[in-house]
Formats: structure tokens, C-alpha cells, sequence
């Protein structure tokens, strides 16, 4: 009875108050880009995208300090408006894509900035080398969607790293060391799937 009577209250809990915990979202890839922007001879910005990754995120609005990322990218998914240079980036001038097939960031620290800003510390690992790096995160928005009724947190993140720091020194200072990225993230809450699946048996 007492386990019933705490299973009854969670779930009553989560139905009502969508911040209450630090609940775990999958990433929703497909309303979830991750691009970077490198310098190109001076003359543009050359922009690519990570099209094959996997990762989690739990978030507490209430507390997001306790909130958390993990994610790991496979350069080898990397897509540019060049098929020559997805083949190119993938050698030893680049990624080294069968050496150290994944690139991976971890959260450490989370430190909110504002009402619906933060920072999030963590370490990136590319090419066997780990390094510090903060990203710049806007909370947008968490609500039930309207069509899939999932609940779903989405965040806005961005971040510079130097890719010579990684070893990654080919073409300086021609091509850019300075690699900026912009993540337009969806996840979908897979606890609150779980407790409203056991509320309707």
C-alpha cells in the first residue's frame, strides 16, 4: 500500500508540475541541428554540420544547476555543401575519423546567467585530447507538444574552441583556428513517458 501510495504521488506530481525534477530527455534529432563555422582563407565562414550522434540531457527548471549533458558526435557523419571535403575532413589533415572515431562533451558545472540563461562547464575529448570549454545556453521553452503530446525542453547553445589546442593544425593560419558552434537542441522527456504510461494502465 505505501508503495502504491508513493508511485500514485510521483506521478500526480509530474502531471501537474512540469519542473519537478531533474527528469532525462533523449534528443530529438530530428528537430535537433549541431553546426560549426571555420574561417575559410578569409573570404566566408565555411559551415558544417554533425548528422550522426547520440546523447541525453536530464534538466530541472526549478533548479537547473542540477541539470546535466552528455553526448558523443562521429565526425565521420559530418556534412558539408562539399562531398569532396566531407571525404577530405574524415583523413589525417582533420578528424582522423578511423582513428578516434568519436568526439565527446560531458557537463561538469551548470551556472545559470539570467531567467532563461547559463553556462554550462564541461570537457570535449576530440582526437584523444580532452579540454575545457563553456557553453552559452538560452532556455526556450518546456511544454507538452501539441501533436505527439511528448513533453519536450528545447535550449539554444553556442561555443568558440581553438582546434590547434585539439592538435588539429593543418592549413594555419589559412583556415581558421577559431571553430564556433551553434546547437539547436529538442529532447524529448522520457521519465514523464514512463510515469504517464504507468497512470494509464
Amino acid at each position: 500500500m505505501k508503495t502504491l501510495f508513493a508511485l500514485t504521488a510521483i506521478t500526480v506530481t509530474s502531471f501537474f508540475n512540469p519542473a519537478f525534477a531533474a527528469d532525462k530527455y533523449e534528443i530529438d534529432k530530428s528537430h535537433t541541428n549541431i553546426l560549426f563555422y571555420i574561417n575559410h582563407l578569409g573570404f566566408s565562414d565555411m559551415i558544417g554540420e554533425f548528422t550522426d550522434y547520440d546523447g541525453y540531457f536530464t534538466f530541472d527548471q526549478e533548479k537547473p544547476e542540477d541539470s546535466k549533458i552528455e553526448i558523443t558526435l562521429k565526425p565521420a557523419g559530418i556534412r558539408t555543401s562539399s562531398a569532396k571535403l566531407d571525404s577530405e575532413l574524415q583523413g589525417d589533415n582533420f578528424f582522423k575519423s578511423s582513428q578516434f572515431p568519436t568526439i565527446t562533451f560531458t557537463s561538469d558545472k551548470i551556472k545559470s546567467t539570467g531567467e532563461k540563461s547559463g553556462n554550462v562547464s564541461g570537457v570535449i575529448t576530440m582526437l584523444g585530447v580532452s579540454k575545457p570549454v563553456i557553453l552559452k545556453v538560452n532556455f526556450n521553452k518546456a511544454d507538452y507538444h501539441p501533436l505527439t503530446k511528448d513533453f519536450v525542453a528545447g535550449f539554444s547553445a553556442s561555443t568558440t574552441i581553438k582546434r590547434s589546442v585539439f592538435g588539429m593544425n593543418s592549413y594555419l593560419p589559412m583556415v581558421g583556428d577559431d571553430v564556433r558552434i551553434e546547437i539547436q537542441i529538442e529532447g524529448i522527456n522520457v521519465d514523464r513517458k514512463k510515469q504517464e504510461a504507468i497512470q494509464h494502465r
